[in-house]
Order: structure tokens, then sequence, then C-alpha cells
């Protein structure tokens, strides 16, 4: 397959260069010292988990039109940096390419294709200006929960640290043979892919620990065991997840776990760095907005509060303020 990867932090080039070790045509979108560093020496990757170290020639540039039509498109980018530039991605999309946004939070693409009285939903936090929703791209969308860590440690250097696992499912809850075909040539580059009908329950899944690990590891620079090894940390922990499944609930999807069954979930990624943290420590712009922000704006459309959230928002706000970083509330 011809595959384009929009965005080579952590968790894009992984992909990008285990689908290219597995034999597909990848191609990266990128930008700045990254891009340079790609353009000039190569993508050099460090799996962790399989003891491999390498280095990779992929094309790579900041235009779409140098890539050209793709047979899947894989958005890696943060939640914020996706409205910038989703409007310049036709040049890579023929008439029945895939796109499938490899993101953490709660989707842009959440309430499309969702029948009921939530159908098209807009979220502020998430489409502020309603980029995403003018790209009318929901046809395309195959959603993804991902599973696995991985770390730009510098420009043109990714460490695969922990973790293989990538959720996939149709927006409608359907196995389509382009769902299966996005889902082989995943497994082939050794991710364990699964094919989900019900990727929004997926999602909230994942999103109940997304929105209470990462402002946490942000506030007290705690990898993910040095969170789960605090019991007082945990506590607020599971606060926030009580607070996050009611708003999933509220609006249809149970999440079918206690929080300490979710945190054990949690442990499993070992002492990886919170892509969060990482943020901070870079004094990049978080995804406060996508992660967190998203969810109270959607429980204060239903009619949840979340108290704790809130209060562990403003917090990590302030810590981004101090440290001279955006904090990107919409």
């Amino acid at each position: 397959m011809k595959i384009a990867i929009v965005g080579a932090g952590g968790i894009g080039a992984t992909l990008g260069a285990k689908l290219a070790l597995a034999g597909h045509q990848v191609a990266l979108l990128a930008r700045g010292a990254n891009l340079n560093v790609l353009a000039t020496e190569g993508l050099r990757l460090v799996d962790h988990l399989d003891d491999l170290t390498g280095r990779l020639r992929l094309p790579a540039s900041d235009r779409p039109s140098d890539l050209g039509p793709q047979d899947l498109v894989i958005i890696a980018l943060k939640s914020q940096q996706i409205p910038e530039v989703v409007g310049s991605l036709a040049p890579m999309l023929a008439p029945h390419t895939p796109v499938v946004p490899a993101i953490n939070g709660l989707p842009w693409w959440y309430f499309e294709r969702h029948g009921g009285e939530f159908e098209g939903l807009h979220l502020r936090a998430l489409d502020p200006a309603g980029a995403l929703a003018a790209a009318h791209m929901a046809h395309r969308v195959i959603g993804c929960v991902v599973h696995f860590a991985a770390e730009l440690q510098a420009p043109g250097e990714v460490h695969h640290t922990g973790g293989r696992r990538l959720i996939l499912g149709e927006l409608d809850g359907s196995m389509s043979e382009r769902l299966a075909a996005v889902c082989g040539a995943l497994r082939e580059a050794r991710f364990e892919a699964e094919a989900s009908p019900h990727i929004r329950l997926d999602v909230w899944t994942k999103l109940i620990g997304n929105l209470s690990f990462n402002p946490i590891a942000a506030l007290t620079g705690y990898r993910m065991n040095q969170i789960c090894g605090d019991e007082d940390v945990l506590g607020v922990i599971r606060e926030i997840m009580r607070e996050g499944m009611a708003v999933a609930e509220r609006i249809g999807i149970r999440v079918a776990m206690t929080p300490d069954e979710r945190i054990g979930i949690a442990r499993q990624l070992g002492a990886a760095k919170i892509s969060m943290l990482q943020d901070l420590e870079q004094r990049r712009r978080m995804e406060l907005d996508g992660i967190v922000a998203s969810v109270i704006e959607l429980g204060e459309r239903v009619g949840v509060p979340m108290p704790i959230t809130r209060m562990v928002l403003a917090l990590t706000l302030g810590r981004a303020r101090a440290l001279g970083i955006d904090g990107n509330r919409a």
C-alpha cells in the first residue's frame, strides 16, 4: 500500500517506520527541524520491544502535493493541529482513500454518522472555527484508538517504548473490506490491530485514561509507573475517571470496568512517558482541549458536573502559563 503519515512525531514516526519495514510505500508529512533531519539523514527507529535499531530513508515533505494520491492516510497529529492542516490534504486523497486519525482524546469525528439526538454535535474545543466540519471527511474516516507508547527523542529519532495494540472501526460499526485491509497492513508491521464494531466504546475506554493520566503527568512529572505507584495521586485519577464515565453514560456509552480495572490497563505501559509530559518538557502546546476541555464541554451539554476534572485542568493550564506554553484552551 501507498501510505502517507501526517505528522512524524512519536506515534506517526513509529507507524511509518514499521509499516515501511513491512514492505509498504510510506511517505511522511512533517515540518521544521524534524523534516530537515528526515530529508537529509532519514528516520532512526529505536524499537525497545523488538530490540531493533535502524535508519530508514523515506520520502518526506511539508507539502501534500509532493506525496500525491495515497491508498491510506494516517493522521498522527496533536488534536489542535488537525484543523490547521485538514484543508490541505486533498492532493493525497484519491476518491476512495480512507483516513485513519491515530489521535488521543475525544476525536472530532465522534458524532458523525452517530445517529440519534447527538448526530452531528459540534464541540468548540475540538473544532473552534468549524474547519473539520467543513472538510466533510466523515465518509473517509476509520476510527482508531492507540494503545502503544512512543517518543520522538530528537528530530528524526523515534523510540517505540511500549505496547503494540491498535483498535480500528468504521463509524457505522460495519466490518468493511477497507477496515480489514488497514488492519492487515498494520498486522504486517507487527502491530496488534483489532477491527471493532463499537469504536466509540473503545474511544471512551481509552479516553478516561487520557483524561486522568495526561494532565496528572504534566503536573507531577511522573512517568506512568510512578503515577500507578502513588496511591495519593491514584485517588485523584479515580475521581476524574468517574466523572468521565458519567459523561459517557449520559450519551449512551457504558464503560464496563471500574477505575481500578482501567488503571490496571495503564500499568501495562510500564515506565512510559505520557505524551502530555513529553510536550510540557519540550515546551510544546499540550492537548488540553482535545483530551480534557472537550469532555468538560460535553459534560456541560448533557448536564454532568466535573469539578475535579475542572480543577485539574485549571492547574495544568496554570502550569503551562508559568512555563510560557500556550495552554490552547478553546
